[in-house]
């Protein structure tokens, strides 16, 4: 099992919320301790920023097996996969939510948010200390807030309250620090992408050649939206939903199977619909081919496992996998199934399903011997043969090392204005967005179609419906569905007979972070 057992533990750190970040001009007082970076004299903190990219791209807790638990293991929808015998212990501690408060992915996950949070903290902290007011340099400072605020909104979906951070540690002692409030953390959040999205361009583009991936405006509004719809306050998502549309920077992929091709000459990655994504990029015969990005597991971490020959199929861990129930509860008619769901024994479906015309061996039992353990794998990561030529990555060390984690795509935008807008009872509004995904899920047949047929605005509460299911179909196996699940207050009545209970909205904070403290870092009560 690959499995990053790290506990270099990040301090935890924070003051309480003094200051709103309403500009790029202040942000600390204290000076760089040193001036050796090698930012510091090129007008810009382009080293730093990046650094902060490579953790997303690079650690387990945003881009491979315990962001996975975290988002997508805990709902109805996903399973940690594999085979039984490979990270049982995740089994109980997010598909039957016995939670621990001191094992190898909690504390990882902890651990790299406080990370990225640090390396945004440090990257500000230079760039007050210069004084910096040049495009590039504010730029930056726009990408660092945005990192900050990112991490933070994962830590309180996932926690509830925590540390703040807001400053760069100089002593140990700076970082024993007690938990800040969720309204304060939320306050934390807005000022921060208020600031970086005056700083981010509106296109990766205009980062110059080469930089594919970067944050934009888009990425900030995405974010804040995001933030705005768990704390149901639809006119704010409303407004920034139709100011990402009204850009015009973005639009839904015609095909939905082409958002997840990554081949050599793959449309799906950074494609129309993508608003932010991981880069990973791996040349011919496995070099990079990126002066910013190399390979990662997001890929490798999902792909079809197989335990022995035929080698072709051992293709990565095979963990985050789609449940019965999930399969069950799709309509077959729904294209989208056949293109999320890639099935033990049988044809992949070839292109029009996002798949290459190959027949998976068949499952067997939850060991694999003889076959394969899984019944369904995750169609949305399955490699393309091409690139495993391509760059010599064919067995479950390397292949699928390239393929981009979409966090944030346009689908999303969509229907966060749908749920706004019913809400807020504009059913047109609703019904319209609500059509866009479903048409385009069709295979854009129009509106008098059969298949996943429009659905009419009639009361608020069936469109309400409407629109989570589409949520769950549309998002399936992309991390979505747990929170929203929270955040509809339906966790109890989904996920009540795999174990879960009220308290398990919020995450216990690792044992070791609050023996670090001193005791000053307090357990969530319920915990």
């Amino acid at each position: 099992m690959k499995l990053k057992r790290r506990f270099l533990w990040t301090l935890l750190l924070a003051l309480p919320v003094a200051i709103s970040i309403s500009g790029c001009k202040k942000f600390l007082d204290r000076k760089p301790l040193q001036s050796t970076l090698d930012d510091l004299n090129q007008g810009a903190l382009e080293g730093q920023i990046f650094a902060i990219y490579n953790i997303l791209r690079t650690t387990s807790g945003f881009s491979e097996l315990v962001w996975l638990d975290f988002h997508s293991i805990r709902d109805d929808d996903a399973q940690k996969g594999s085979d039984a015998n490979d990270g049982k212990e995740i089994v109980t501690e997010f598909e039957t939510f016995q939670y621990a408060k001191d094992d190898w992915a909690p504390n990882t996950y902890w651990n790299d948010h406080y990370s990225m949070i640090n390396a945004a903290n440090n990257a500000l902290h230079t760039a007050d200390s210069l004084k910096v007011n040049d495009p590039a340099s504010l730029r930056n400072v726009g990408e660092a807030l945005f990192f900050r605020a990112y991490a933070y909104f994962e830590l309180v979906k996932t926690y509830g309250e925590v540390p703040l951070i807001n400053y760069k540690i100089v002593n140990p002692s700076d970082g024993i620090r007690a938990k800040s409030s969720v309204a304060t953390l939320y306050a934390f959040i807005d000022s921060n992408l208020t600031a970086a999205v005056a700083l981010l361009p509106l296109r990766s583009e205009e980062y110059g050649n080469g930089f594919d991936g970067r944050v934009t405006r888009g990425s900030a509004n995405t974010l804040w939206a995001q933030s705005y719809l768990f704390r149901g306050d639809w006119g704010r998502v409303s407004g920034l939903c139709k100011e990402i549309i009204a850009s015009n920077v973005y639009t839904l992929s015609p095909n939905f199977e082409d958002i997840w091709k990554d081949g050599v000459n793959g449309v799906g990655k950074n494609g129309p619909e993508s608003i932010f994504e991981t880069q990973a990029n791996v040349g011919q015969n496995g070099q990079s081919n990126s002066k910013v990005d190399n390979g990662n597991q997001w890929g490798t971490c999902q792909q079809v496992r197989r335990n022995g020959a035929p080698v072709e199929w051992n293709l990565g861990w095979g963990w985050n996998t789609p449940t019965d129930n999930l399969e069950s509860a799709w309509d077959n008619a729904d294209p989208r199934k056949r293109k999320t769901i890639l099935y033990s024994g049988q044809s992949d479906g070839g292109p029009a399903q996002g798949g290459y015309g190959a027949t998976l061996p068949a499952y067997t039992n939850p060991d694999g011997a003889g076959g394969l353990a899984q019944k369904y794998w995750n169609k949305k990561v399955y490699s393309d043969p091409s690139m495993r030529s391509f760059t010599g990555m064919i067995n479950n060390n390397g292949a699928a090392r390239w393929i981009n984690h979409r966090i944030f795509r346009y689908a999303d935008v969509i229907l966060m204005l749908a749920e706004a807008a019913n809400e807020m009872n504009d059913g047109p509004t609703a019904e319209a967005n609500l059509e866009l995904i479903r048409n385009r899920a069709s295979g854009n047949l129009g509106a008098t179609r059969t298949v996943v047929p429009k659905i009419l605005f009639t009361t608020k509460e069936a469109m309400r419906t409407a629109i989570k299911a589409e949520r769950r179909f549309e998002f399936a196996m992309e991390g979505y569905r747990f929170y929203d699940l929270v955040r509809w207050g339906d966790a109890q009545s989904v996920l009540g007979g795999l174990g879960y209970t009220s308290r398990c909205r919020y995450y216990p904070i690792p044992q070791k972070a609050i023996d670090l403290s001193g005791g000053v870092l307090k357990q969530n009560p319920e915990w």
